[in-house]
């Protein structure tokens, strides 16, 4: 199980989102308690990014909207922790 953590950029852009869509707010509380399950569950999508986003993971809330994220170690508690960087349409996010 990991922990998530929100970066500024993330919170803005989920109280974006729920605030013009809210029915995406269970679909995306289901696919944030997936992630730190099972990150890499085949409903989920997880796939590595290229390019300037290297570094970053992205994985699937539905057909249109994604998740940006990093895994990283949280020198704190010694967990595996997730970072997510940005939520929005595939559009937005990339």
């Amino acid at each position: 199980m990991r922990n998530i953590d929100w970066t500024p950029k993330s919170v803005m852009a989920f109280k974006r989102l729920i605030r013009k869509n809210p029915q995406l707010r269970p679909l995306i509380e289901k696919t944030l308690r997936q992630l730190t399950e099972d990150s890499f569950h085949p409903s989920l999508r997880t796939h590595k990014l290229s390019g300037d986003l290297s570094e970053v993971w992205s994985c699937s809330v539905d057909y249109s909207y994604r998740l940006l994220f990093e895994f990283f170690k949280n020198p704190e508690s010694d967990l595996d922790s997730i970072l997510l960087l940005n939520i929005g349409s595939h559009d937005e996010v990339y």
